[in-house]
Protein backbone atom coordinates (compact mmCIF):
# COMPACT_ATOMS: atom_id res chain seq x y z
CA UNK A 1 0.00 0.00 0.00
CA UNK A 2 0.85 3.42 -0.40
CA UNK A 3 1.07 6.18 1.97
CA UNK A 4 -2.56 7.48 1.20
CA UNK A 5 -3.83 3.73 1.52
CA UNK A 6 -4.25 2.89 -1.91
CA UNK A 7 -3.07 -0.29 -3.67
CA UNK A 8 0.20 0.80 -5.88
CA UNK A 9 2.90 -0.39 -7.34
CA UNK A 10 5.36 -1.36 -4.23
CA UNK A 11 6.99 1.48 -4.38
CA UNK A 12 7.42 3.85 -1.42
CA UNK A 13 7.11 7.49 -1.01
CA UNK A 14 10.19 8.86 0.49
CA UNK A 15 8.02 11.07 2.64
CA UNK A 16 8.74 14.55 3.61
CA UNK A 17 12.54 15.71 4.54
CA UNK A 18 13.17 18.93 6.75
CA UNK A 19 16.65 20.80 6.25
CA UNK A 20 17.82 22.39 9.38
CA UNK A 21 20.22 25.32 8.89
CA UNK A 22 21.47 25.46 12.67
CA UNK A 23 22.75 28.94 12.81
CA UNK A 24 24.16 30.90 16.06
CA UNK A 25 20.80 33.03 16.53
CA UNK A 26 18.63 31.73 14.35
CA UNK A 27 18.01 28.40 12.61
CA UNK A 28 16.15 27.89 9.17
CA UNK A 29 13.99 25.19 7.96
CA UNK A 30 13.20 24.11 4.94
CA UNK A 31 10.83 21.19 3.86
CA UNK A 32 10.66 18.71 1.00
CA UNK A 33 6.99 17.36 -0.97
CA UNK A 34 6.34 13.91 -0.02
CA UNK A 35 8.20 12.76 -3.15
CA UNK A 36 11.36 14.48 -2.19
CA UNK A 37 12.00 16.44 -5.45
CA UNK A 38 10.85 19.82 -4.45
CA UNK A 39 12.61 21.99 -1.58
CA UNK A 40 10.21 24.96 0.03
CA UNK A 41 11.27 27.53 3.04
CA UNK A 42 9.63 26.53 6.34
CA UNK A 43 10.69 29.77 8.73
CA UNK A 44 12.67 29.76 11.14
CA UNK A 45 13.16 30.04 15.26
CA UNK A 46 15.20 32.08 17.12
CA UNK A 47 18.20 31.16 19.48
CA UNK A 48 18.63 32.93 22.80
CA UNK A 49 22.32 33.64 23.47
CA UNK A 50 24.02 31.62 26.39
CA UNK A 51 20.74 29.08 26.46
CA UNK A 52 20.99 25.21 25.26
CA UNK A 53 20.27 24.54 21.94
CA UNK A 54 16.86 24.78 21.43
CA UNK A 55 16.42 21.14 19.60
CA UNK A 56 12.49 20.17 21.53
CA UNK A 57 11.56 23.12 19.09
CA UNK A 58 13.63 22.03 16.51
CA UNK A 59 11.78 18.42 16.61
CA UNK A 60 8.26 20.15 17.33
CA UNK A 61 8.84 22.14 14.08
CA UNK A 62 9.61 19.13 12.13
CA UNK A 63 6.45 17.22 13.25
CA UNK A 64 4.39 20.04 12.88
CA UNK A 65 6.11 20.22 9.00
CA UNK A 66 5.38 16.40 9.00
CA UNK A 67 8.89 15.44 7.96
CA UNK A 68 10.28 11.71 8.54
CA UNK A 69 13.88 12.24 8.04
CA UNK A 70 16.19 15.49 8.55
CA UNK A 71 18.94 17.43 6.46
CA UNK A 72 21.70 19.65 8.74
CA UNK A 73 23.87 21.66 7.34
CA UNK A 74 27.63 20.97 8.21
CA UNK A 75 29.14 23.96 8.74
CA UNK A 76 32.94 23.18 7.03
CA UNK A 77 35.53 25.60 6.79
CA UNK A 78 37.03 26.58 3.04
CA UNK A 79 38.99 23.59 2.62
CA UNK A 80 35.91 21.32 3.40
CA UNK A 81 37.06 20.55 6.84
CA UNK A 82 35.00 20.09 9.63
CA UNK A 83 34.94 23.35 11.73
CA UNK A 84 34.28 23.33 15.94
CA UNK A 85 30.54 24.37 15.18
CA UNK A 86 30.80 21.08 13.11
CA UNK A 87 30.93 19.04 17.03
CA UNK A 88 27.82 21.16 18.28
CA UNK A 89 25.96 20.06 14.87
CA UNK A 90 26.74 16.39 14.92
CA UNK A 91 25.54 16.00 18.68
CA UNK A 92 22.25 17.68 18.08
CA UNK A 93 21.54 15.40 14.90
CA UNK A 94 22.64 12.29 17.62
CA UNK A 95 20.02 13.81 19.87
CA UNK A 96 17.43 14.18 17.23
CA UNK A 97 17.84 10.80 16.49
CA UNK A 98 17.90 9.65 19.45
CA UNK A 99 14.50 11.22 20.72
CA UNK A 100 13.22 10.48 17.51
CA UNK A 101 14.60 7.61 15.59
CA UNK A 102 14.66 9.76 12.23
CA UNK A 103 17.36 9.44 10.20
CA UNK A 104 19.98 12.60 10.17
CA UNK A 105 21.78 13.40 6.87
CA UNK A 106 24.58 15.97 6.68
CA UNK A 107 25.05 18.49 3.73
CA UNK A 108 27.86 20.87 3.36
CA UNK A 109 26.13 24.10 4.01
CA UNK A 110 29.32 26.49 2.55
CA UNK A 111 27.99 29.23 0.25
CA UNK A 112 23.69 27.99 1.01
CA UNK A 113 23.88 31.48 3.01
CA UNK A 114 25.45 33.27 0.14
CA UNK A 115 22.91 31.97 -2.15
CA UNK A 116 19.90 33.19 -0.20
CA UNK A 117 21.27 36.56 0.23
CA UNK A 118 22.13 36.47 -3.17
CA UNK A 119 18.50 35.09 -4.40
CA UNK A 120 16.81 38.08 -2.55
CA UNK A 121 19.02 40.73 -3.82
CA UNK A 122 17.86 39.80 -7.47
CA UNK A 123 14.51 39.48 -6.49
CA UNK A 124 15.14 43.39 -5.10
CA UNK A 125 14.82 42.46 -1.58
CA UNK A 126 17.27 43.68 1.12
CA UNK A 127 18.82 40.44 2.66
CA UNK A 128 19.18 42.63 5.73
CA UNK A 129 15.22 43.36 6.31
CA UNK A 130 14.27 39.65 7.04
CA UNK A 131 17.38 37.81 8.21
CA UNK A 132 14.66 34.82 9.24
CA UNK A 133 13.47 34.69 5.95
CA UNK A 134 17.31 34.59 4.49
CA UNK A 135 17.99 31.32 6.93
CA UNK A 136 14.98 29.48 5.39
CA UNK A 137 16.15 30.07 2.56
CA UNK A 138 19.93 29.09 3.70
CA UNK A 139 18.12 25.86 4.55
CA UNK A 140 16.22 25.29 1.31
CA UNK A 141 19.59 25.34 -0.60
CA UNK A 142 20.45 22.82 1.33
CA UNK A 143 17.67 20.20 1.37
CA UNK A 144 18.08 20.81 -2.77
CA UNK A 145 21.26 19.58 -2.53
CA UNK A 146 19.95 16.74 -0.64
CA UNK A 147 17.50 16.00 -3.10
CA UNK A 148 19.42 16.19 -5.51
CA UNK A 149 22.02 14.12 -4.74
CA UNK A 150 18.94 11.36 -4.33
CA UNK A 151 17.90 10.90 -7.40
Amino acid sequence: MTKDGEKGTGKREPGRIVAVDWGDRRIGFAISDPRGVIASPAGHIVRRAGKRPPITKVIARAKELEAESVVMGLPLDGNGEETPRCAEVRAVAAEITKRTGWAVEFVDERYTTASARRAVTELGGRPGDRPGDIDALAATVLLQHALGRQR
